[in-house]
C-alpha cells in the first residue's frame, strides 16, 4: 500500500470546509475500501482561525479517521503547508501534497495527481494548460493580468517556466519534500513558487497536468487585495534568494 497525505490549510473557513472534508474523506475511503493501492490521510493545518472552522474540523475528524486536525496561531498559506510537510515527514508517508480548503479541486481530479505522478518527483494541477477546464471561466481581466504579470515575472526571476504556478493542488515524492524542506521559508502564497525553484533547483522533476478546477465563491485572493501583494513578496523572494548566494 502507498500512503498519502494531502495538506489542507485552513484560514477562517468555516463555511466551505466541512463538505471538503466530508466529499475527500468518503470518496478515498471507499477507493481504500474497494481494493485501491493507496491509504490516504487528510492532515487539516488550521492557521490564525477566528471563527467555527476548528469545531466543524473536529466533526468531520470524529466521522472519519483520515482527517487528522492541528492548529498554528500565525497565518498564512505558506506557513500552514510547510508546518503539514514536517509533520507528515515525520510519518511514513510515501507521497506528499497539498490542496485548498475550498474544493475548487475535486477529489477525482487529486486522485488523477496520485495516478499521474510516476516516475516524476512532482506533479502539479494546472488550470491553464491545453485540456483543462475551469467553472465558470474565469475572468479574462484575471487570467490575463497573471499571465502577462505574474507569470511573466516569475518565469523572468526565478528561471522556471509552468502554466500555472499557483493552482491549489500539488504532490510530491517524499524523498523531494525531504530535499527541499529546509529551504522553504515563504509564509504567504508565492509559497508555491518558492517550492517549485527549490524543486528546479535541485533537479527534480515535476510535470504539470491539466486539471478540472471550480472556481468558488470567498476566494482570499483578488486582484488589488492579493495581487498586488504577491507580486511584491516575489521581489522579496528574489532578493532573499540572491543575498543568500
Amino acid at each position: 500500500m502507498i500512503r498519502i497525505c494531502i495538506v489542507i490549510p485552513a484560514h477562517n473557513e468555516q463555511s466551505r470546509i466541512e463538505k471538503t472534508l466530508t466529499t475527500y474523506a468518503t470518496f478515498f475511503t471507499q477507493k481504500a475500501a474497494h481494493g485501491g493501492q493507496y491509504i490516504v490521510d487528510l492532515l487539516v493545518v488550521l492557521n490564525g482561525c477566528t471563527d467555527n472552522t476548528r469545531h466543524i474540523v473536529e466533526k468531520s475528524a470524529n466521522r472519519f479517521r483520515c482527517i487528522r486536525l492541528y492548529e498554528i496561531n500565525k497565518t498564512g498559506k505558506g506557513i500552514s503547508v510547510r508546518f503539514g510537510f514536517n509533520l507528515a515527514l515525520q510519518a511514513s508517508y510515501d507521497l506528499i501534497g497539498f490542496v485548498d480548503a475550498d474544493m475548487a479541486t475535486m477529489p477525482e481530479q487529486f486522485y488523477t495527481l496520485i495516478e499521474s505522478i510516476d516516475n516524476a518527483d512532482g506533479v502539479i494541477a494546472s488550470r491553464y494548460m491545453p485540456g483543462a477546464q475551469t467553472y465558470p471561466d474565469r475572468p479574462w481581466i484575471k487570467r490575463w493580468g497573471s499571465k502577462l504579470f505574474y507569470e511573466t515575472l516569475v518565469a523572468v526571476l526565478f528561471n522556471i517556466r509552468y502554466y500555472d504556478y499557483q493552482c491549489g493542488a500539488k504532490l510530491f515524492k517524499r524523498s523531494a519534500i525531504e530535499i527541499v524542506i529546509a529551504h522553504l521559508t515563504v509564509d504567504q502564497w508565492v509559497f508555491d513558487v518558492e517550492l517549485l525553484y527549490w524543486c528546479s533547483y535541485f533537479k527534480l522533476m515535476v510535470k504539470e497536468i491539466p486539471t478540472v478546477w471550480h472556481d468558488r465563491s470567498g476566494s482570499k485572493l483578488t486582484i488589488f487585495g492579493s495581487g498586488l501583494p504577491m507580486l511584491w513578496e516575489l521581489l522579496k523572494l528574489k532578493w532573499q534568494l540572491f543575498t543568500k548566494d
